[in-house]
């Protein structure tokens, strides 16, 4: 089974939408194969369908200040985060060809990470009743999916090099009890986007049984520079 991985840059949350719409589109009429885009967003709070107002702190002038835009998707889930040195993806995937089990699907998303993780020398694992990649009580990834006719969209967000002074503007994941991590704190310095998409196809393609079909080469690492914003 072939996965086409798609590599897109930086680009705002309106076009990853556009993308995923065309993509869904076309795996349903067999036009396609499954397809994985990675990319990143500038910074945007999204809601999910199960989103609780009283989850979000800011105002929207306080939302202005921060630089951010604001959307209601259809994912699952509730309010995060999205930007710069977070590694956003959305597997486009026909699980009538996979399995249809939507908790298989997304145990197999968590595995991924796990495994993506244990490269960096972190040991990662689930949390009972919450969905998302933990390391003790914070969350390394966070997921929310929808699934139309079997077809998926949205998927997860990988805090990588992620400025996390943007999560103490909302209740993430509505979780009141539950912090929020990356790789660079957890390793105490930044790490190469390229060196983490490149683990991130290898172990999807592990883990789902899938030949990844890649782009000649990566991206050129994001030009964004951290948050200068008083957060």
């Amino acid at each position: 089974m072939i996965c086409q991985v798609e590599l897109p840059g930086i680009i705002d949350y309106r076009e990853g939408l556009r993308l995923q719409h065309e993509r869904v589109v076309a795996r349903k009429a067999g036009a396609i194969s499954d397809a994985l885009l990675l990319l990143e967003h500038p910074p945007v709070y999204t809601l999910g369908r199960n989103a609780k107002r009283e989850n979000i702190l800011f105002s929207p002038e306080r939302l202005r200040q921060l630089g951010a835009e604001f959307f209601e998707t259809d994912r699952g889930g509730d309010v995060t985060y999205h930007g710069p040195g977070q590694l956003v993806g959305y597997p486009i995937f026909d699980l009538t060809q996979h399995r249809r089990d939507l908790s298989w699907y997304m145990h197999s998303l968590e595995e991924v990470f796990i495994r993506v993780a244990g490269e960096f020398g972190i040991q990662a694992g689930r949390a009972d009743g919450a969905r998302g990649v933990w390391v003790g009580n914070d969350k390394l990834v966070a997921m929310g999916v929808h699934v139309s006719r079997w077809v998926t969209s949205h998927g997860f967000a990988f805090n990588v090099n992620t400025d996390l002074r943007f999560f103490k503007w909302i209740v993430p994941c509505g979780l009141h009890d539950k912090g929020v991590t990356s790789l660079k704190k957890l390793l105490g310095h930044e790490v190469s986007m390229d060196t983490v998409i490149e683990s991130v196809i290898r172990h999807f393609g592990g883990v789902f049984g899938m030949e990844m079909k890649c782009p000649e080469q990566l991206p050129n690492p994001s030009s964004w520079q951290a948050s200068t914003i008083p957060l």
